[in-house]
């Protein structure tokens, strides 16, 4: 049976899932908002990361945000060591170009999209996709992505990287739970559900008066 890949990332509500962790985390593109998930702090996520790492999990994860944690969670202390063991102990799988050795423990490189359908299709626990931005629109397009989870903050970023960036495939997805907490997260997860389906012939019909036309003129001309 294949493992499920499940994505789940925290943004805000404009989209940007860019250094939620920490201000030093990725600075890349002069982002200056680094950490905003403490910074607003929400226990109502709690019960949700719980699930997903409270029992046996892999990571697949991108290199740089890879980078981030193998540079974090090993050296863990206080209550947080515990997720550090256990991301220690998970296999990470780390989509890369470099050539040169993971170091942290259990990391594992792999070349491309069909490595990840390779390791999806074998044996093991249920793998989680942290950060990692640039992941999420070839795994969707290729079909690999079997849930979402969005813990969308109450805030707004206005610059940053996107969950869903250039490339991500059209589709549609399905809402199979959500909740707001009490500070207002709200947390949906999804299951990808195919494409649009086609303009339906009952839908109103565009308007034909000449001020549409000659919308529709600029339009074309590039003038609008």
């Amino acid at each position: 049976m294949a493992r499920t890949i499940r994505g789940a990332a925290f943004v805000s509500l404009d989209g940007v899932m860019q250094a939620p962790g920490g201000p030093g985390e990725d600075t890349q593109g002069g982002f200056t908002q680094g950490g905003w998930v403490f910074r607003i702090g929400d226990p109502g996520i709690e019960e949700t990361l719980g699930r997903l790492f409270g029992q046996p999990f892999d990571l697949l994860l991108g290199r740089r945000t890879y980078d981030i944690f193998a540079a974090y969670w090993p050296y863990v202390t206080g209550e947080a060591k515990a997720l550090g063991t256990a991301f220690d102990r998970a296999s990470k799988y780390v989509l890369t170009h470099a050539t040169h050795r993971l170091e942290w423990e259990n990391s594992h490189a792999l070349a491309g999209i069909a490595d990840v359908a390779r390791i999806k299709a074998g044996a093991g626990p249920d793998i989680v996709i942290q950060g990692s931005s640039t992941l999420y629109p070839p795994l969707l397009a290729a079909g690999l992505i079997d849930e979402l989870i969005v813990m969308t903050y109450p805030l707004m970023l206005g610059r940053g990287k996107r969950l869903l960036g250039e490339g991500t495939p059209v589709g549609r997805l399905d809402m199979t739970d959500h909740q707001v907490t009490a500070k207002g997260t709200v947390i949906a997860t999804y299951r990808p559900a195919g494409g649009l389906p086609p303009y339906p012939a009952d839908a109103p019909p565009p308007s034909t008066s000449a001020r549409e036309e000659q919308r529709q003129k600029r339009l074309r001309e590039g003038r609008w």
